[in-house]
């Protein structure tokens, strides 16, 4: 078998943090080395490829017509070697990839995040947002929390988190002009919906055992959070997940005037099937979290 005939994989990394940043200034502070450090390796890179990677003044580098062919190779090939370090790697510090739907972050992951970090400072959670069924596959993250409402990946360690309540809620100026006592007075009232749940409204009457409301047309906003802040804004009455709106609520920013009941489905935790101890922390504080949010009836 022929022996791999590669440069320094120091070299490789730093002219390809170079070239994809666009400055050694810039790859330096990223690779925590100097900008001399980073200048040296991608000359001697040059070298030994006996090709110029960049051209034009040191204060203008542009990559050459070589340095983008091993450039495109390049970065595929480090996010390969770093998906497979953080396959097999097991530590206790350092990042953990979350993601989450954005309302859901916004609204109660992130108030609560704090203790998490007080309790595991060495650990950095990295949160991205996404709707998108779970697909370890194709995606780089080590938690996805999700309403299921999706078919999940099979035999992944799954941490359920609670039932979702659902209910109307609005804007107490706003429902102090409305004067609502039961959903049937909902026919007059401005309706928000949004396009990421567009049958929440009917979802809702179905399951609450009231005659659905000939009148459901309204605003429709392309994010959740979008409509939540409307409803808060006093602009209209929105179907809200009781979980996303505890501390406005509490806050009197939103009244609930008919309550909440359950969605059937349920918020969890999806964790990617392979041992990795910040992953297990982090879905055992999640669930220790949930176990403290209440549910509508004990407030």
């Amino acid at each position: 078998m022929s022996r791999r005939r590669l440069p320094s994989l120091n070299a490789l990394a730093a002219f390809e943090a170079a070239a994809r940043l666009g400055r050694m200034t810039l790859a330096a502070e990223e690779l925590s080395v100097t900008h001399g450090a980073v200048s040296k390796q991608v000359r001697n890179l040059e070298e030994i490829l006996g090709v110029r990677l960049f051209e034009g003044p040191k204060n203008s580098l542009r990559v050459t017509d070589a340095g983008r062919t091993l450039l495109s190779n390049l970065t595929v090939g480090l996010d390969h070697i770093e998906a497979g370090v953080r396959a097999v790697a097991d530590e206790e510090n350092g990042a953990l990839d979350v993601s989450c739907t954005g309302t859901f972050s916004m609204r109660w992951l992130i108030p609560r995040l704090h203790r998490f970090q007080d309790r595991y400072p060495g650990v950095e959670v990295r949160l991205s947002a996404s709707y998108a069924p779970v697909d370890f596959a194709r995606e780089r993250y080590e938690i996805a929390v999700r309403l299921a409402d999706f078919p999940l990946p099979p035999e992944v360690p799954l941490t359920t988190l609670f039932p979702e309540y659902v209910g109307p809620v609005l804007s107490p100026a706003l429902a102090k002009r409305l004067h609502l006592k039961d959903p049937q007075d909902l026919e007059g009232a401005p309706i928000l919906h949004t396009v990421t749940r567009r049958s929440a409204w009917h979802d809702w009457f179905d399951r609450a055992g009231w005659l659905r409301s000939s009148n459901l047309a309204g605003t429709d906003y392309e994010h959740f959070y979008y409509m939540l802040e409307a409803a808060t804004a006093g602009l209209g009455v929105c179907i809200a997940p009781w979980q996303l709106v505890i501390d406005d609520i509490r806050a009197q920013r939103l009244l609930a005037p008919f309550g909440f009941i359950p969605s059937g489905m349920n918020y969890v935790a999806v964790q990617r099937p392979r041992q990795n101890r910040k992953a297990q922390a982090f879905c055992s504080w999640l669930a220790e979290e949930a176990s403290r949010t209440p549910m509508p009836s004990s407030m």
